[in-house]
């Protein structure tokens, strides 16, 4: 596979243990020429933007001579859902064995050394056959990273553990053959501190096994929880069909209907026409073809009220036909549907990195190197005041231990694997971490009304005829001309006339900015703005003006109808007001932001559905492309500005917005500009939006402080001999285990 000019290249990493190597990784692929990467530790995943022809083959021998293992991930289809979760991982099946081994081997021993009674004539020779498969083998992970990042030259975490347990465990060897703790009757004390003692009696065998365990522990739970954490994406690649009933042509030659066939959904090809049955999922996105149904969109949008469907509509691949039959032509199929590309948004923006953990891999990768710096400086002070070399050796190997930097590399992509996964399983899709810290400082929101406070789509709200004229007569002729033209208004005017069941029409003409013109029936017919109507002599009712007043002041549409040189009456069209708008307004308030109305319609009629929603600033009568203009003016003022949008033209302005938001049923244009994608379609997504944002901010940045203190406190109490290095190791692994866990709460976000 070789890269061409600006592409993205994703690999698979493996052997990571810690932040640290994730920095070391990247380090090493950023010095080739043209290639800037990205490592994330959570994810294990490297995301690689290549600049001219490259091999990806460079790119994974690069990463194998750091030391560790990378390849071009499977498409999603090779994941065998019905596996579990250990038969995927093969690497946290043998996590789990050794930890495992080691629990069973590393009790006894600590239980020796904790409890005097217990330690019976030889007891210390016991411990070294229980401790000695636990230090060699259960930790041979360990050592096998220490020994690799030696030979590059470079110390993470396994350094630490390695570097620890091994000492500790070469120490006890050392007091058991050339001191005195190898003698019969040999007992010693545990303390929760380090005492001073005679350094050739003491052995640390408890340590070297107790560290193992429960580093092992720690990552396993680590482990497993990170596997928890990325359940969302894998979910939503694993929510579309799997076979589908697709309209073959008959090989029967005098058979004029079609046979199903029934085909693996990775076989479909745009154009081809399946079949629904009530139950089944949609196999991709495409245009119902004949049937009427209700579609459960939940799984995908969030959102848990059901949709009607008919003829003409579009529906999504991986949503569930509750109703009836259908049939449905494939528009797109592969890494081109919605949920593709919801699963390619969210993978991306858990494998990018924001502000606040970049600083965190920053101070991951010195870290280790001044801890161990600092355990040879606790060591020589030991010595220097001239106390016991146990002693000192025993709070270096603590320092050593505490500081292992897990829970620091950890802090922000678990939260944020969390909080985007949790996010899509929403109908809320943040394209990068970085967009976090815009929903913080945001004060103001700008609501396009078209689209995002209304439904974007034109009906009609009643039918005011003459004295005299039949209302159903005005509608049917009205909508014969109207279904000639390409007009919203003429749409709906036509669709609330009946559709297909509608008159020709003849001489049709289409007057610009003014209404339409035909012949129906016989009936020359005027269908447009009173101005049509003036241009004939036509004058309405003074009844039908009065009602003309009344809606054009609640933000109504007007259309005059006319045949035959009299006036025939006003079909009043109106964009209706989601039922979810006000709720929403109302939500965005609560979170301290500002909602402004902007709209090209008139004043009256904003205004108007402003108060209906609640909104209380409105920008009128503004052209597509001074959007923009309005949003940088905001700015300007010192506001920092979200936008709310779903057409092509809000698109520069959701682009110039600190934060922009486009709602998934509007157009590319928009979704690709925006940097949070709301699909279900619903205002109130944007406030869950802002709130799901902030709160996984906020749980990035508890992780970070719960990470920075603990290593900040552990360090010098371990260096002051206050800190048994068996607790430093428990302790060291439950901060990890904490910080994940405080992550999965994300999980719970309604």
């Amino acid at each position: 596979m070789t890269a061409t000019a600006q592409s993205s290249i994703d690999l698979e990493i493996g052997g990571m243990t810690c932040a640290s190597c994730a920095m070391r990784i990247e380090r090493k692929l950023n010095r080739i020429d043209g290639v800037t990467a990205t490592v994330n530790y959570a994810t294990e995943k490297a995301q690689v933007t290549v600049e001219g022809q490259l091999d990806a083959a460079r790119l994974i021998t690069e990463v194998e001579n750091a030391g560790y293992t990378a390849k071009l991930p499977a498409p999603p289809q090779a994941a065998n859902p019905a596996e579990g979760a250990d038969a995927e991982d093969p690497e946290l099946r043998a996590l789990r064995h050794r930890l495992i081994g080691s629990i069973v081997l590393s009790v006894p021993v600590i239980l020796l050394a904790m409890i005097p009674a217990l330690q019976f004539t030889y007891w210390q020779w016991l411990s070294l056959a229980l401790a000695a498969p636990v230090v060699v083998w259960a930790a041979w992970p360990f050592h096998r990273a220490a020994w690799i990042n030696l030979r590059h030259g470079a110390a993470t975490m396994d350094t630490l553990v390695s570097m620890g347990t091994s000492a500790a465990f070469l120490w006890s060897l050392y007091t058991l053959f050339f001191g005195t703790a190898g003698m019969p009757g040999m007992t010693h004390g545990f303390s929760f501190t380090i005492e001073p003692s005679d350094g050739a009696g003491n052995i640390y065998l408890e340590v070297a096994a107790g560290v193992t365990m429960f580093i092992l522990a720690g990552r396993y739970f680590e482990k497993r929880a990170k596997r928890t954490a990325g359940s969302a994406l894998r979910a939503l690649l694993e929510l579309g069909a799997k076979e589908v009933a697709v309209l073959r042509p008959s090989p029967v030659a005098e058979r004029a209907e079609r046979d199903e066939v029934r085909i693996p959904t990775g076989d479909l090809r745009v154009g081809d026409e399946f079949i629904v049955r009530p139950g089944e999922k949609i196999a991709t996105d495409g245009v119902v073809v004949s049937g009427t149904s209700v579609i459960d969109q939940s799984m995908v949008t969030g959102e848990s009220v059901p949709v009607e469907v008919a003829a003409g509509d579009a529906v999504t691949g991986a949503t569930v036909n509750e109703g009836g039959r259908l049939v449905v032509r494939a528009t797109r199929v592969g890494a081109d549907t919605q949920l593709a590309q919801m699963a390619r948004m969210v993978e991306q923006a858990q494998t990018g990195k924001a502000e606040v953990q970049r600083l965190a891999d920053r101070v991951s990768g010195i870290f280790v190197p001044i801890v161990i710096a600092v355990a040879v400086v606790t060591l020589s002070v030991w010595l220097v005041l001239g106390l016991p070399a146990s002693a000192a050796f025993t709070a270096a190997v603590a320092v050593l231990i505490i500081a292992c930097p897990c829970a620091l590399g950890l802090a922000t992509p678990t939260a944020l694997l969390i909080g985007t996964g949790r996010g899509a399983q929403l109908g809320i899709l943040i394209k990068g971490p970085e967009i976090l810290e815009s929903t913080r400082r945001v004060d103001t929101v700008v609501l396009d009304k078209t689209g995002t406070v209304t439904e974007g789509r034109m009906s009609v709200a009643r039918v005011v005829p003459e004295a005299g004229t039949d209302t159903a007569e005005l509608l049917r002729l009205a909508g014969a001309v109207e279904d000639a033209s390409e007009h919203p208004i003429a749409r709906a005017i036509a669709k609330a006339a009946g559709g297909g069941a509608l008159p020709s029409v003849e001489s049709f003409q289409n007057i610009a900015g003014r209404g339409v013109t035909g012949v129906v029936d016989g009936h020359a017919l005027l269908v447009g703005r009173a101005s049509l109507l003036e241009d004939w002599a036509i004058h309405p009712s003074q009844e039908l003006l009065d009602a003309k007043t009344a809606a054009e002041a609640a933000g109504q549409t007007v259309v005059h109808v006319a045949w035959d040189g009299a006036s025939r009456g006003v079909i009043i069209v109106a964009d209706a007001v989601k039922a979810t708008s006000a709720e929403a307004v109302a939500s965005l308030k609560a979170l301290g932001l500002t909602p402004v109305l902007l709209t090209g319609d008139n004043r009256a009629a904003a205004e108007h559905i402003a108060a209906r929603v609640g909104i209380d600033q409105v920008i009128a009568e503004v052209l597509p492309a001074d959007k923009v203009e309005v949003v940088a003016r905001l700015q300007g003022e010192g506001r920092i500005v979200a936008m709310v949008g779903d057409g092509v033209n809000d698109a520069p302005a959701l682009a110039q917005a600190d934060l922009g938001m486009a709602m998934g049923t509007g157009a590319d244009a928009a979704i690709e500009a925006s940097d949070i994608t709301l699909v279900r379609g619903d205002l109130r997504a944007a406030s869950d939006a802002i709130r799901l944002s902030r709160r996984t901010l906020s749980t990035i940045k508890g992780n970070l402080f719960w990470a920075f203190a603990y290593n900040t406190a552990a360090i010098p109490l371990a260096a002051l001999g206050l800190l048994n290095p068996m607790l430093a190791g428990a302790a060291m692994a439950f901060s990890s285990v904490f910080v994940v866990g405080n992550s999965l709460r994300l999980r719970r976000f309604r």
